[in-house]
């Protein structure tokens, strides 16, 4: 896959801000929540283990299982 997500560290309520190249998608509060939010821009069957494992995911301020600040 040649996109590019990045998803920011957990704000105050736990939610991660998500970003898809130059697009926000939206505030994830869980990795459902992710996968959800690329599904719905059309990558496909986006599954939450595939966003916890992906190459093309940056995650910043802590890895998908962090979700509190």
């Amino acid at each position: 896959m040649t996109v590019r997500v990045v998803v920011y560290e957990p704000a105050e309520d736990g939610g991660r801000r998500v970003r898809l190249g130059d697009r926000f998608l939206g505030m994830a509060y869980t990795l459902l929540d992710v996968a959800e939010f690329l599904r719905g821009a059309g990558l496909g069957e986006v599954e939450p283990d595939d966003v916890a494992g992906a190459s093309w995911v940056e995650w910043c301020g802590g890895g998908p299982g962090v979700w509190q600040p």
